[in-house]
């Protein structure tokens, strides 16, 4: 299967958009309806979210952080609940959110009682003079700052429990979406604004970290240019500065946010082991979505509230 990636938009006047994850594709000859109907939904319920607060006039921030709310309460998705185990059987998420009006930012790292990590890389941005928090001491930020605690149960789920047995077995990896969720958005006053949060890999090592939580590799956003969310395999997101290096093709380079998008994910990453995708959307409304992995589940919605979802690699213009 070619991976799905062109040189031009995915969509155009796009007010919000999300991702799920790359990773294995879903393929309409084996996929039953109830998985489809469930990251269809899943996905549309997070536009909605996000598009709800635009139409009442909120602020991108707002949009992206309601969307991404919705996708880590979502058990199907791998952030929040429903989050990949560590190779010690716990659970470690990360977030960042990045506000393109100033090029603020927030991110947390290797929290365990988080309910929703992408709130607490908000409240990092909007109430620290850091950008960055991690493990315990972020944690405790979050708790004081108001959001309740939850026990590392909140997050378990039976199928990411078999996934790490798997893994644990030397199984073959388990082939089904991976990796992060993310949205991007642009709101009444042309502010542009990312977040991206994710559990990480299957049985990473305690402590690792990815792409998803650090600015400029995993999201990235700058009014005028862009906002980016990635996912994938987070070394090489990294290692390749992904978010901001599609921003910096708009910015420096006079390149249009779909030809940034398709050089950085289909040119650039793969020689660094950075397989994945990304969404980006520059400040017209230009929607971009190249994945070089078998599938990415995405979507978005335009000004007018049409909602799509794209769960199969045949939904991506080719």
């Amino acid at each position: 299967m070619r991976p799905a990636a062109t040189r031009r938009p995915d969509a155009l006047d796009v007010a919000l958009a999300v991702h799920g994850g790359a990773g294995t594709a879903l393929r309409r000859g084996t996929t039953d309806a109830r998985t489809e109907r469930a990251y269809r939904t899943g996905l549309a319920d997070a536009l909605q979210a996000g598009w709800a607060v635009l139409r009442r006039g909120g602020s991108s921030v707002d949009a992206v952080e309601a969307a991404v709310r919705v996708l880590e309460d979502d058990e199907l998705f791998n952030a929040g609940r429903g989050s990949v185990f560590t190779e010690d059987a716990a659970h470690e998420l990360d977030a960042s959110v990045m506000r393109g009006t100033d090029l603020a930012a927030g991110a947390v790292v290797g929290v365990r009682h988080v309910r929703n990590p992408v709130s607490a890389a908000r409240l990092v941005m909007e109430r620290t003079r850091h950008v960055m928090l991690a493990g315990r001491g972020a944690d405790e930020f979050a708790e004081r700052s108001g959001l309740a605690p939850v026990t590392q149960d909140y997050f378990r789920t039976q199928k990411r429990w078999d996934e790490l047995m798997r893994a644990k077995a030397g199984a073959a990896a388990d082939r089904s979406i991976t990796g992060t969720v993310g949205a991007v958005a642009l709101d009444d006053a042309q502010g542009l604004a990312a977040a991206t949060s994710t559990g990480g890999m299957t049985g990473k090592q305690a402590g690792r970290v990815g792409d998803s939580p650090v600015i400029g590799a995993g999201t990235y956003a700058q009014d005028g240019t862009a906002a980016v969310s990635a996912t994938g395999k987070g070394e090489g997101f990294l290692r390749g500065a992904a978010a901001v290096a599609v921003v910096h093709l708009v910015e420096f380079g006079g390149r249009d946010v779909a030809s940034a998008a398709y050089e950085v994910v289909m040119e650039r990453l793969p020689p660094l082991g950075g397989t994945g995708g990304v969404i980006a959307l520059d400040a017209r409304g230009a929607l971009a979505a190249p994945y070089s992995s078998q599938g990415m589940v995405h979507g978005h919605v335009t000004r007018d509230g049409t909602v799509v979802t794209r769960v199969f690699p045949d939904e991506s213009p080719m």
